[in-house]
């Protein structure tokens, strides 16, 4: 369950890299510089568009980790290009396509504790199930929304991704 949750995210990831490709494309059409969606957001009080990002990359980096045990590689958060977002998502997807199913052997019974939150813990399945997927999908989908509503022509099939369709057999 772990391990497939992680190939999703991995492939969502690069979901956001086509995003960005496409916003690229926008702005050239409009001769404006795509650097001017980065800072860009939904509301005052929520994360801009590299925020968003970052967070997403870094939801799926931290829960892999938290829930294998292992060390998680640390970000700066200082990205300030379309290229500086793409490379972080990159070494992302790379950091986590390096874990197999059984790095996640007992992640289930592992006790969880978030850095704001530090005398509480939730077991690894509450906090795969109430706040990896979740959030996951919340940054993902608010990186998208932002993009959306600055003029990006995405659709549901960007926010997707190809599908592994086969041929039937007759």
């Amino acid at each position: 369950m772990y391990h497939a949750f992680f190939q999703n995210a991995a492939k969502m990831l690069l979901n956001i890299g086509a995003w960005l490709d496409k916003a690229e494309a926008h702005a050239a059409e409009r001769k404006c510089d795509p650097a001017n969606f980065l800072n860009s957001r939904l509301a005052p009080d929520q994360f801009h568009l590299t925020k968003q990002i970052q967070t997403a990359c870094d939801n799926a980096k931290l829960a892999s980790s938290r829930l294998s045990g292992r060390q998680a590689p640390v970000n700066e958060d200082n990205e300030t290009t379309v290229a500086e977002l793409k490379s972080r998502i990159n070494a992302t997807v790379d950091y986590l396509r390096s874990f197999q199913a059984d790095d996640f052997a007992g992640a289930a019974d592992r006790q969880i504790v978030l850095p704001f939150m530090p005398d509480l813990y939730m077991n690894g399945d509450e906090y795969f199930q109430e706040f990896v997927i979740p959030n996951f999908y919340f940054h993902l989908s608010m990186a998208y929304a932002i993009l959306r509503e600055s003029g990006v022509n995405l659709g549901k099939q960007d926010f997707m991704g190809s599908l592994p369709m086969k041929p039937l057999q007759k």
